[in-house]
């Protein structure tokens, strides 16, 4: 799996005209997954995530994490991270997932962060969405459970 995390001020996800997504304080994460991953590179991205210190304390130092900050997080999935620019000048997107098992596995891994006290909102898997962010920093980290 792989995860492109944004902190954020505020964010939303809308599909044909909808919001149907939208955080205030938290993290958007865009969410790839490939044919490989398995239930425990979702557990683990999501205990990586809520505890990852990446929250200002009081001195402006990244010392505290989602949980601390009672953040949200905004889910988005995101196939296109697993495109391929190296040959040619379409992306190739072999190593993404197929969609019946990738959005088993990205609702899985939504459902291991709101077990963890989080809450959760999220795109249409597969939909054309419109994400807005204010991206909080900015801060944008990439992660991987490989």
């Amino acid at each position: 799996m792989r995860v492109v995390l944004q902190r954020s001020k505020d964010a939303s996800v809308t599909v044909s005209g909808e919001v149907i997504g939208r955080i205030e304080k938290g993290l958007v994460l865009l969410v790839g997954i490939t044919h490989d991953d398995t239930e425990n590179d979702a557990i683990y991205l999501a205990d990586k995530i809520v505890n990852l210190r990446i929250f200002e304390d009081e001195q402006g130092k990244m010392n505290h994490s989602l949980l601390d900050v009672g953040g949200q997080i905004l889910s988005v999935s995101q196939f296109t991270l697993y495109g391929d620019c190296r040959k040619g000048r379409r992306p190739n997107f072999m190593e993404a997932a197929k969609p019946d098992y990738a959005v088993q596995l990205y609702n899985f891994f939504n459902e291991q962060l709101r077990q963890k006290g989080i809450e959760v909102q999220t795109g249409e898997f597969g939909a054309m969405m419109d994400v807005r962010l204010i991206n909080d920093g900015p801060v944008t980290l990439i992660l991987e459970s490989q």
